[in-house]
């Protein structure tokens, strides 16, 4: 997703995956602040478009960008049409990720084509994505990036011992960033919990007997994780930090 802001000093951010779940939520969040969203999407052309109408339709501006995000080239190709039609870019919101369902003590199952794919996207993507906008975002010297990464990055436990580990190396990937970007640019990553998603569809019941045992008894929803995203965006005295919003389920 990128966005471009109205304000008189105009900020832009590019954000990946942001036609669905965490992504579409945080489109909305930053275009209710006068943001331009440009929504970056894979395969979800559908959904991409479809948040990019919704802005369009309450009075903000947003376009949809297709690009395969774990390709570098596709990445510069995306972000210069960008910076053509807007000027700039100020903000990035790292928010692609995908996953593979397989028991963690399953190690044949986790073949090395699931490794390429789950780090093609979930890291690769991220630093792909950071270093086509960091010279951009170093012009007015206040840029920011914010990764998400997840719990099962922290607790090593996750849909998939590939998916853990990659988002594991997102954290990580953030602290470098901090420092090589800096003092220009600020990175922290955002590490959501469950979240009420599509990643929960056929898994309803999962989720409700979950719900009940973590400590404020609710599933996070896709709002919660995009307005935490916003306020690290707007904090300018902070970079590097991992923090974790999962209703107190790592507790």
């Amino acid at each position: 997703m990128i966005i471009y802001g109205f304000e008189k000093q105009s900020r832009s951010c590019y954000r990946p995956g942001g036609g669905t779940g965490i992504g579409r939520a945080t489109c909305f969040a930053l275009a209710e602040r006068g943001v331009l969203v440009a929504v970056n999407y894979s395969r979800s052309k559908t959904e991409a478009e479809e948040t990019a109408h919704t802005i369009n339709q309450k009075g903000g501006c947003a376009i949809a960008i297709p690009a395969n995000v774990s390709v570098d080239q596709e990445v510069r190709g995306m972000v210069n049409q960008i910076v053509q039609q807007f000027g700039t870019i100020d903000l990035l919101v790292n928010n692609a990720s995908i996953t593979r369902h397989i028991p963690l003590n399953d190690l044949d199952a986790a073949m090395e084509e699931v490794w390429d794919e789950l780090y093609a996207v979930n890291v690769k993507e991220m630093y792909f994505c950071a270093r086509a906008v960091s010279p951009f975002l170093k012009m007015k010297k206040q840029g920011a990036i914010v990764n998400l990464g997840s719990i099962a990055g922290q607790t090593g436990v996750g849909s998939s011992l590939p998916y853990a580990v990659s988002k594991a190396a997102v954290h990580g990937l953030t602290k470098s960033l901090a420092h090589a970007l800096a003092p220009d640019i600020r990175v922290n990553s955002v590490v959501p919990g469950a979240v009420s998603t599509r990643w929960w569809e056929g898994r309803e019941e999962q989720m409700k007997r979950l719900a009940p045992k973590l400590l404020l008894q609710q599933i996070a929803t896709p709002k919660d994780i995009a307005q935490l995203i916003c306020a690290i965006l707007e904090q300018e005295a902070m970079t590097g930090q991992i923090l974790t919003v999962d209703s107190g389920q790592t507790l």
